[in-house]
């Protein structure tokens, strides 16, 4: 069974988001939390909050198993553009330039390898 988590707002680039999720994308859980553990990205603590998230709300859903016991891998890691503020920056002959802080939303899925079949693990990462 999957079980998902969902941050939203977070102010940085989705671009800069997608690096790191993309190094997590289809890989085991406890893999996917060491390499974002060791990232030297400003963005890996977020990532790596929002996985235990997804993994408590496995936890959740499945009382009755064992975390140590299940073959968890992430799923889906999604990074959708989120709002953007824009601001005016000065320039010159009196002009100004607009700057847009952007931020993003994330969605992270993970699901139980053992529960789904290999050609479903692999088409979708």
């Amino acid at each position: 069974m999957e079980a998902r988590a969902i941050l939203r707002n977070i102010p940085t680039s989705p671009r800069k988001m997608r690096l790191v999720a993309d190094m997590i994308r289809g890989q085991k859980v406890s893999k996917a939390l060491a390499l974002l553990k060791f990232q030297p990205q400003a963005v890996s603590p977020v990532l790596h909050k929002v996985l235990l998230s997804a993994v408590a709300n496995w936890q959740q859903a499945n009382e009755d198993a064992k975390i140590e016991d299940a073959d968890l891998y992430v799923k889906t890691v999604l990074v959708d553009g989120g709002r953007m503020l824009k601001r005016l920056r000065p320039a010159p002959q009196g002009r100004a330039h607009r700057i847009r802080k952007r931020s993003n939303h994330i969605t992270i899925v993970i699901d139980d390898a053992s529960e789904a079949t290999t050609e479903e693990i692999y088409t979708e990462s």
